[in-house]
């Protein structure tokens, strides 16, 4: 199976925020929107970095309260991990499992067109468990 195909049952919603924005900020949109990260955007769109809960709780550990009024942009991933709509679950699964992240942007010719989180890739290899064993339940009740 491939990103596309997640994509296809997920949505290509990306929640993106400007890196000037704060912390504070960033963890009101994470906590609003149920997510666990967002994606950060430059001017034009493009992809600047990604800022998760865990870059967040660092800074707090680091800094104290005060870092929620900082930027964004003193905190976030800039050399982010990206796949596109062709890149395997399985391919997916080694990168997230070697970069310990659970966060990948979805890149197409350049432009960010999805997200895909780890819970996105554990919906998907469940499903595809239990479709493989109803085809062998299958298979065996009719032979």
């Amino acid at each position: 199976m491939q990103v596309r195909h997640i994509l296809h049952e997920k949505g290509r919603e990306v929640v993106t925020i400007g890196s000037d924005a704060t912390l504070s900020e960033t963890a009101d949109l994470l906590a609003r929107r149920h997510i666990g990260a967002v994606v950060v955007t430059d001017r034009s769109g493009g992809l600047s970095g990604i800022l998760s809960e865990r870059d967040i709780v660092r800074a707090i550990a680091q800094h104290g309260a005060e870092a929620l009024a900082q930027s964004v942009a003193g905190h976030m991933t800039l050399s982010v991990s990206i796949c596109s709509e062709a890149t395997t679950v399985d391919d997916l699964m080694e990168t997230m499992t070697r970069g310990r992240f659970r966060h990948i942007p979805v890149v197409e010719d350049g432009r960010l067109c999805g997200i895909i989180s780890i819970g996105d890739v554990v919906k998907t290899r469940i499903a595809e468990t239990v479709r493989e064993a109803e085809s062998l339940r299958e298979y065996i009740t009719a032979g």
